[in-house]
């Protein structure tokens, strides 16, 4: 049978333009993710929109999927430490804070020089630039000369590529070396995009050799050689100003009075009978913390979470607005960043490569050569169909946590253009509904959470046709329209408006529960309707997102909590993205079987909206429980073997860790425990806390302005303004 024709091909997800498409075929099909070259002992430090990713020794092997990358842009992709021509071997090697890790060595076996003779330290330290310092200590008994080698090397790669496959840059890359050894340059130009990666040495090596960097060392026995090197992140480009030579490595290490120290003092602290809750809290906060990255809206020094290491170390849409909207019980200052910067990038025009609309949230900024050269759209990308609708919830939640009418009114045109998107833009074709699909040779297949190619597939496993209107964007936009009719009636000062809404709403329950529930499997929710308006069956944790929205009917929210928390979606670690009876499901599938916490963090709030403790508590406990686990924390997904088949979580392999969103999650698990909402300018408390968990206090809780303590055992509680 021949194969179809391009042009009679149905766009799908897989396949959103047949036929359409620029030239990228010096990009692989196989797409990396995480570093198994580096090992799954990898450690990463971060600072803003750069990271550094090495091997245990603090390595960086040549070919690896490791490296020094800052605003999108690899400026090491090698970069290897030998003593006498030999690696060394991993003693232990932690990070100490997001931005500072060390890594204690030691050498092996080499002629003249026995195991274990020399113990070396290294540190290393993300600031404006990445620091490191070499520490090597001899424990022989007699003299050694020692020739330590830096490989360094630099293939400019975006960070698209990274991920894909490298172009060849090499016949572009200029090397200016000082001559004194004290600076190696590597120095990249492609038309108007021009990157450098400087390496300053201090004591200057020897000699450079190529682009490694060589020390010949003697040390008596005791002696101790060291070593500074800095690498800058901000050049001068067109001027050629190079940084200064000379850097005080304790500099970095020491942060008083950076925004993240700030922001990590001022947020609420958590206190807990439950000692494991509060570490996981403290992860939290440091994990936020770490996430930050610098706005480049408006006036304000605002504090806003990037997605996730490695891959995520920027502004998105949907990502940055639910991470907000986990952490406005500890503090304002991440929602207030993020509605003020993605207000500032809505889009304003048709744009068909960029998926751009007027109204419409963006889905991601990047600043790579790809995106600079306008062969990637994302500068910035509109490629979602969620966060126009979650910004406008993300506004609501905000207010009613500050009671800002100043920032209401502020945005007040945006506002309103993101309702105008929704009613125009979003929904393709007028039957009520938001949709997706891409106008761009490079857009998204998907542009719901589940943003994979095959993340929405019917219960059969075969993938439907676009346009697609997935359940959970249908509840963002009925829990908009209400909230948005609230702050009309309130700081919008427009009652008709707000009027509007609320019928629009009202008409959209109705419509929804009539065309998205199945009545097979014990009732539940279609995942979408495909581009024939037929439902797309399969069983997915989406619904659970209906329930955070409340457009489910009262008499149906006990069987989607009855459907959720069932043997085939619960893994006893948490709801699963695809139930084990639909025929895709793939417990370590991205979308298809996985288990996401800012995904259960939502439907436990659900949950508790439609008074379901029980269920709410015994899903938030699993989710503490597999954080426990993992290190105090939660990655962006683990895989989706149930509890009795795996006694421990197993991780997703390529899971961003930290993730924001899912950094975030405990928080709302906090929330859903305590019962916690802001109501009428008062902090409320309704709690439920589990037995295993015993007292829950915050103590500096930010709202309307002032601080609170709040205070739980049980469903006892106490609320008081902090002293």
């Amino acid at each position: 049978m021949a194969a179809p024709d391009v042009k009679t091909r149905r766009p799908t997800p897989a396949d959103p333009m047949p036929g359409a498409g620029p030239d990228l075929s010096y990009l692989d099909d196989e797409v990396r993710e995480l570093p198994p070259e580096l090992g799954q002992d990898a450690l990463a430090v971060l600072e803003g929109r750069s990271f550094m990713y090495s091997d245990s020794v603090g390595d960086v092997p040549p070919g690896s999927i490791g490296g020094l990358v800052s605003a999108d842009t690899r400026l090491l992709d090698k970069w290897v430490l030998t003593v006498n021509d030999a690696r060394l071997l991993t003693l232990r090697s932690s990070t100490v804070e997001h931005y500072y890790a060390a890594f204690y060595l030691t050498n092996p076996d080499m002629p003249g020089l026995g195991a274990n003779t020399l113990g070396v330290r290294r540190e290393r330290v993300m600031g404006g630039g990445m620091a490191e310092r070499i520490e090597i200590r001899s424990f022989a008994t007699g003299p050694r000369q020692l020739e330590v080698r830096l490989a360094v090397a630099s293939d400019f790669a975006d960070l698209f590529e990274i991920k894909e496959c490298v172009r060849n840059r090499s016949s572009q890359i200029r090397h200016e070396h000082a001559s004194d050894g004290s600076r190696l340059s590597l120095v990249y130009r492609n038309d108007d995009f021009t990157a450098r990666t400087d390496v300053f040495a201090t004591p200057p090596a020897t000699r450079i050799e190529g682009d490694d960097l060589v020390w010949q060392v003697e040390l008596p026995p005791g002696g101790e050689w060291k070593c500074d090197l800095y690498i800058p992140f901000a050049h001068k480009f067109d001027t050629g100003e190079i940084a200064p030579t000379r850097h005080d490595f304790h500099t970095f290490i020491s942060r008083t009075g950076d925004p993240i120290t700030e922001w990590r003092r001022n947020v609420a602290r958590v206190e807990s009978d439950c000692h494991e809750l509060e570490l996981i809290y403290d992860t939290t906060r440091r994990d936020l913390a770490a996430l930050r990255i610098p706005t480049r809206a408006g006036d304000e020094r605002a504090v806003l979470p990037a997605a996730g290491l490695p891959w995520f170390l920027t502004l998105f849409g949907r990502d940055t607005i639910i991470t907000a909207y986990q952490t406005l019980t500890v503090g304002p200052s991440l929602a207030r960043g993020a509605l003020v910067e993605l207000a500032a990038f809505q889009g304003t025009e048709c744009n068909d490569f960029k998926d751009e609309e007027p109204g419409k949230i963006l889905h991601e900024v990047r600043t790579g050569e790809l995106t600079q050269l306008g062969l990637r759209p994302h500068n910035p990308y509109y490629g979602t169909a969620d966060a126009t609708p979650l910004w406008l919830i993300l506004l609501s939640e905000y207010w009613r946590w500050t009671g800002d009418d100043a920032l209401v009114r502020e945005l007040r045109d945006n506002v309103q253009a993101a309702l105008d998107w929704i009613d125009l833009h979003g929904d393709r074709d007028g039957d009520g509904y938001v949709e997706y699909q891409t106008r761009s040779p490079q857009g998204l297949g998907n542009q719901c959470w589940r943003d994979s190619w095959d993340g929405v597939l019917y219960s059969d496993g075969t993938m439907p046709p676009l346009p697609i209107a997935t359940c959970e964007i249908q509840g963002y936009v009925y829990d908009a329209k209400l909230r948005v009719a609230e702050l009309a009636d309130g700081p919008l000062g427009n009652p008709a408006l707000a009027r509007a809404l609320r019928e629009e709403a009202e008409q959209l329950r109705i419509r929804f529960n009539e065309d998205f529930w199945i009545d097979k499997r014990g009732g539940y929710y279609a995942l979408g309707l495909d581009g024939d308006k037929r439902p797309i069956d399969s069983m997915t944790s989406d619904m659970g997102h209906l329930l955070w929205s409340g457009i489910v009917p009262d008499d149906r929210a006990g069987i989607v909590v009855g459907q959720l928390m069932s043997d085939q979606m619960f893994s006893d670690w948490g709801i699963r993205t695809l139930a084990t009876t639909d025929k895709a499901y793939c417990p370590i599938g991205y979308h298809r079987g996985t288990v996401w916490p800012h995904d259960n963090s939502l439907i436990a709030m659900g949950m508790l909206r439609y008074g379901h403790r029980d269920a709410a508590n015994r899903l938030s406990m699993a989710q503490i429980n597999a954080a426990c686990i993992s290190g105090n924390r939660l990655p962006e997904a683990f895989s989706g073997y149930s509890r009795a088949y795996a006694e421990f979580p197993v991780p997703y392999p390529t899971a961003c860790n930290p993730q924001a969103w899912a950094s975030g999650a405990p928080l709302l698990y906090l929330r859903s425990m305590l019962g916690l909402e802001p109501v009428d300018r008062e902090v409320t408390l309704n709690p439920d806390v589990p037995d295993e968990i015993g007292r829950i206090a915050i103590k500096g809780l930010k709202a309307f302005g002032t601080r609170w303590d709040v205070e739980a055992i049980g469903r006892k509680c106490h609320v008081r303004l902090a002293r």
